[in-house]
């Protein structure tokens, strides 16, 4: 009697430890999958107004995303940025500011649903965000559930005031943290790619950085001492980000992108600069995240945004980073692999004058080691189409082979201006 009571005790004991773990809060818990099968588009506050921001603006932004035809071009996301943030309570609960957000966020949220929008809001895992307003460390259930019960769709979470913290623990415990509130939101992590999350991330969030913060700059920023002799900060341009994301597109894919930082189209850099900028981006399978002031732009900028053919070429659903083939003086040439055997082509001048160039599709031949293709072009016809010059009538090019009795589009003769890109999309015909 005494050996089967023990073997009750034990068995019970075991089926507690069980379900004891299973009740563990503490549990890592995966991320929301089904989220970012493509990289994720919308607008954020902070690159345009950083912490100025209020319930007026975003209802405004909010409204011309629609009149615009942004949410149909799919900008989805309207992500509150740092500075929203009031007092926690005495139970800990972060609560918004009363005077920006005097409605609240639950009923910004309902605003932005109804148009059918989605509302992102900013923490950091930190003590307090960059802007010094409360941070989420040893709050991060407690401001999941929050985000949850205000009806939150995307969580940016950066990574100041982070002193002797791991950032694989603290990302990781916010991911389970948001799976625990029950509602699917995206965790967009905001690392500045300082701990090479690439490595580690894609189990953790839908995204992660992978630069330093990107300025209003096509060109390098020069470098500024203090009194001191100590460098200042400064941002990061559009061409130094490129050459830090490229090499990582292997990491990329559906559910988990590099995120080479929000877009600055429309903040002060020339119409070619916000077009080269703009593709690119596209190129690199990156976030589409909007960072300029929509209600008061320019029709350029508009139609930047708006290109239906250049953002299908960042959503195409391989989701497969594109390729930076080669630097040719301040040319480069990329590639990036679409659905049913199609190629974006981009030619980026970097320099500072306009660019003759000859296209020898012959010496572009290569073999992506990612998607396991090659162009082909000395057997395929393709259908090549100016994506930025609507005007362009589309041309076919093979390296070899006749037509009619004629050698067809061996090379191709192009003018592109000072830092502004050719796109094609390549089409294989039949």
């Amino acid at each position: 009697m005494k050996r089967i009571l023990t073997f009750f005790l034990c068995g019970l004991l075991a089926v507690s430890v069980a379900s004891a773990q299973r009740r563990r809060p503490d549990a890592p818990l995966p991320k929301w999958e089904g989220l970012a099968e493509t990289p994720q588009m919308g607008w954020n506050s902070w690159n345009k107004f950083a912490t100025e921001i209020n319930e007026e603006l975003i209802k405004a932004t909010a409204d011309k995303m629609v009149e615009l035809g942004l949410v149909d071009a799919g900008y989805v996301y309207l992500n509150l940025d740092d500075g929203w943030h009031g007092e926690r309570d005495a139970q800990g609960f972060i609560h918004e500011d009363p005077v920006k957000f005097p409605s609240g966020i639950k009923a910004l949220a309902d605003y932005m649903h109804a148009r059918g929008l989605k509302l992102g809001i900013y923490s950091d895992a930190g003590t307090n965000t960059c802007a010094c307003y409360a941070g989420s460390s040893g709050h991060e259930y407690q401001d999941a559930f929050t985000y949850a019960q205000w009806g939150i769709d995307y969580l940016k979470y950066d990574w100041c005031y982070t002193q002797n913290l791991n950032p694989i623990g603290a990302y990781t415990l916010m991911r389970s943290a948001l799976r625990r509130a029950g509602r699917p939101i995206l965790f967009s992590i905001c690392e500045w790619g300082s701990n090479r999350p690439w490595e580690w991330a894609a189990d953790v969030g839908h995204s992660w950085r992978t630069t330093g913060d990107i300025g209003v700059a096509f060109l390098p920023v020069p470098v500024t001492f203090d009194e001191n002799g100590r460098p200042r900060w400064r941002p990061q341009s559009v061409l130094e980000i490129l050459d830090q994301n490229e090499p990582l597109r292997a990491y990329a894919g559906p559910g988990h992108w590099n995120d080479p930082d929000m877009l600055e189209v429309g903040n002060g850099m020339s119409v070619s600069e916000d077009r080269a900028h703009f593709t690119l981006w596209c190129m690199m399978a990156a976030p589409l995240i909007l960072g300029n002031d929509l209600t008061n732009m320019s029709d350029e900028t508009l139609a930047i945004i708006t290109n239906r053919d250049v953002i299908a070429i960042d959503q195409d659903p391989l989701g497969i980073q594109g390729l930076r083939l080669m630097k040719k003086g301040d040319l480069q040439y990329w590639f990036k692999p679409l659905q049913d055997g199609a190629w974006a082509f981009c030619l980026l001048n970097a320099g500072p004058e306009d660019a003759a160039v000859e296209l020898d599709w012959e010496k572009l031949e290569f073999k992506d080691d990612i998607s396991g293709r090659s162009p082909e072009f000395a057997k395929v016809n393709y259908q090549a189409k100016d994506l930025w010059n609507a005007a362009a009538k589309p041309f076919t090019t093979r390296v070899k082979g006749k037509k009619r009795g004629q050698t067809v589009g061996a090379k191709t003769s192009v003018v592109v201006p000072s830092h502004d890109v050719l796109t094609l999309r390549l089409t294989p015909m039949q």
